[in-house]
C-alpha cells in the first residue's frame, strides 16, 4: 500500500484544448465594436444633456455673438485715435471637429495703427484696457511682440505687428459645428464714415458707391464700431496724394503702400495693391 496520497482528480477527457485564432479575434471584434457603439452613445447624450463643456460643443452660431461682442471690445481698446478699420468677418469651412464631424471656423481682424518701435508699447496698452476675464497679456513671438487673450467661450485673440506701421489683431473661433451659421448683427443707421468714404473717393475722381460695404460690432457701452468700404474697384496704382488735402497734410500713416489720416471722428485708410486700391472710413467705439 503506497503511502502518496491523491489531492487532485483528472478529468478522463484531458486537458482543455486552446480556442482557434479565428474565434479569439471575432471576439475582439465584437468587443471593440461594442465598446465604440457605447461610446458613441454616451457622447450623444452628453451633448444633448449636458451644458457645453469644450470648444467642439458650441456651435458657430454659438460663438459669433461672442466675436462680434470681442471686436467692439478691441475697438474701444485701441481708441478712436488708433483704430484704424474692423475686418469682414470670414468664415472658411471644412476643418474637420472630430473625424466624423465637419466644422468652420469664424475669424474677425482689428487694425490698428501703430509706430515703428511702439509695438509692444501700443499692445501692451490695448491688453491693459481690456476686461481683466480675458486674462490679456503681451509676450515675445516669433516676429515680434504678441498679445493674447481669451474673449470666452474659448475664443481665442490674438494681435501682432505688421509690417507697414500696423497692429492687426485678430479673433478666432477656431474650429466647430456650424450650427444655424454665423449671421451678424448690422448697425442700423448711417453714421459720418460715410461722408468721409464720399469725399475720398470725390478726391479720387471715382463715383461714390450707392451701397457700400459696411462691417460693425457692437460697442461695450453701447452703439456701433463701424467701418465702410468701397465696393467699387478703384484703379490699380490710384496716387494717395490726391488726399493729402483731406489729410491736412498731416497723415496719420504715409508709409506706401498704406496712406491713413483723420477727418473728425473718423479715420480714412487708403491701401494700394497691384489690381486695386482699397478704400476705407472707420468710426470707433465712443470712450
Amino acid at each position: 500500500m503506497s503511502g502518496s496520497v491523491q489531492t487532485g482528480w483528472a478529468s478522463s477527457a484531458g486537458p482543455a484544448a486552446p480556442a482557434p485564432a479565428g474565434s479569439r479575434r471575432r471576439w475582439l471584434l465584437a468587443a471593440t465594436v461594442a465598446w465604440v457603439l457605447l461610446l458613441a452613445g454616451l457622447t450623444w447624450m452628453s451633448v444633448r444633456d449636458d451644458p457645453p463643456t469644450v470648444r467642439e460643443q458650441r456651435s458657430l452660431d454659438q460663438a459669433g455673438p461672442v466675436v462680434d461682442r470681442a471686436v467692439g471690445e478691441l475697438a474701444l481698446a485701441a481708441g478712436a485715435a488708433g483704430l484704424l478699420e474692423l475686418g469682414p468677418a470670414r468664415v472658411a469651412s471644412g476643418c474637420r471637429v472630430t473625424p466624423f464631424d465637419d466644422g468652420a471656423r469664424l475669424r474677425r481682424e482689428v487694425g490698428v495703427l501703430v509706430a515703428t518701435g511702439d509695438e509692444r508699447a501700443v499692445l501692451a496698452g490695448i491688453a491693459e484696457r481690456l476686461p481683466a476675464s480675458w486674462r490679456a497679456g503681451v509676450g515675445p513671438g516669433v516676429d515680434g511682440p504678441e498679445l493674447r487673450a481669451d474673449a470666452g467661450e474659448f475664443v481665442a485673440v490674438e494681435g501682432r505687428p505688421t509690417a507697414d506701421g500696423r497692429v492687426r489683431l485678430i479673433v478666432d473661433t477656431g474650429c466647430r459645428p456650424v450650427g444655424t451659421g454665423y449671421r451678424s448683427t448690422p448697425a442700423t443707421t448711417v453714421g459720418p464714415e460715410a461722408e468721409a468714404l464720399s469725399a475720398a473717393l470725390r478726391a479720387l475722381d471715382r463715383p461714390a458707391d450707392a451701397a457700400p460695404e459696411l462691417v460693425t460690432a457692437p460697442c461695450p457701452g453701447g452703439g456701433f464700431a463701424r467701418t465702410t468700404r468701397s465696393a467699387n474697384g478703384l484703379d490699380p496704382g490710384a496716387s494717395t496724394a490726391a488726399l493729402a488735402p483731406l489729410a491736412g497734410n498731416a497723415p496719420l500713416l504715409d508709409q506706401p503702400p498704406v496712406y491713413a489720416y483723420r477727418t473728425g471722428a473718423v479715420t480714412v485708410l487708403a491701401e494700394i495693391g497691384p489690381d486695386a486700391t482699397r478704400l476705407a472710413a472707420t468710426v470707433g467705439c465712443p470712450d
